[in-house]
């Protein structure tokens, strides 16, 4: 009981502080290129995990090396890039939105190289989750038919990346703290990031650049509480649960996502708000405990 109760805490606070994410990145880009943001975010993020984490280090072992790698590769430094890219042309709400395809990438992923075992009613669960999606994809699309809908191909991306991510993590890493583990993913993704934010001439701007001194507190939330923290609990979340009930987290977060850019003056309409109910069932189907049907 205790653990079920840790795990949905768990999923709780990240869809709350991940949720967020998306209108830190709109904000963040008021002052920083895509490329910039992503690599800031990584920067940040990065030494404050150095910091607290780096003795954790020591518990990996040589062989754990070539697992985190990918994983960090997958999760830590290509998503926050893919991110920031994808938001210059769409909603920060119908980003959160698109990554809602998580949970299906993480399934998909998990039978295909992982051997993952699932029920029926997790299978549906995701399904049910991802028509939710479908809604308030369309009706995202209705609503703003002026964006470039080109560009959530960079959100499925970064989806299929977390897919890769949870089940190496849940197969590979599950011995290791969150702690060690996420340390060592952006310890991977902290110098190729270091060396394109040197490229894009951040530092020599920064001074003398209003916009971006207005920013860097959006950014600095990003990456200290969107980033470093949350990779940390949803890392504990991943050794709490399941692939799938981790990754249903990305289906909890459209909601508070497209609620802050209601707030920002994004627009939202009652289809979205039905999407969003049922994206609930799916993951409360998901997550219940009477089995309907078994698989494998």
């Amino acid at each position: 009981m205790k653990n079920i109760d840790q795990k949905w805490g768990y999923l709780i606070i990240l869809s709350m502080i991940w949720g967020s994410s998306f209108i830190l990145i709109k904000k963040s880009l008021l002052g920083f290129t895509p490329i910039q943001v992503g690599g800031l975010r990584i920067l940040f993020a990065s030494l404050l995990l150095f910091l607290i984490g780096f003795k954790s280090l020591k518990t990996l072992e040589k062989a754990d090396w070539k697992w985190v790698v990918v994983a960090g590769l997958c999760s830590s430094f290509f998503p926050p890039f893919f991110f920031a890219l994808a938001q210059t042309e769409i909603s920060s709400g119908i980003t959160s939105i698109l990554n809602s395809v998580a949970p299906l990438f993480t399934t998909l992923v998990g039978i295909a190289l992982f051997g993952l075992a699932l029920k029926g009613r997790q299978i549906l669960g995701v399904f049910i989750g991802l028509i939710g999606t479908v809604v308030l994809i369309t009706a995202g699309m209705e609503n703003n038919i002026n964006q470039n809908y080109w560009y959530s191909f960079f959100i499925i991306f970064s989806a299929l990346g977390y897919a890769f991510n949870i089940n190496i993590i849940k197969k590979h890493l599950s011995h290791l703290s969150p702690l060690a583990v996420t340390t060592a993913s952006f310890g991977v993704a902290f110098f190729p990031a270091l060396i394109l934010l040197i490229y894009s001439g951040v530092f020599s701007h920064f001074v003398d650049n209003t916009d971006m001194q207005q920013a860097v507190w959006y950014l600095l939330a990003l990456a200290l509480l969107g980033t470093a923290l949350a990779n940390i609990l949803f890392n504990k979340l991943i050794k709490l649960s399941s692939p799938v009930f981790a990754a249903s987290v990305t289906y909890l977060i459209p909601l508070v996502a497209v609620l802050w850019g209601f707030l920002d003056g994004e627009r939202i309409s009652i289809v979205q708000l039905l999407g969003g109910l049922i994206i609930l069932f799916g993951v409360w189907l998901v997550n219940r405990k009477k089995t309907i049907i078994s698989v494998g």
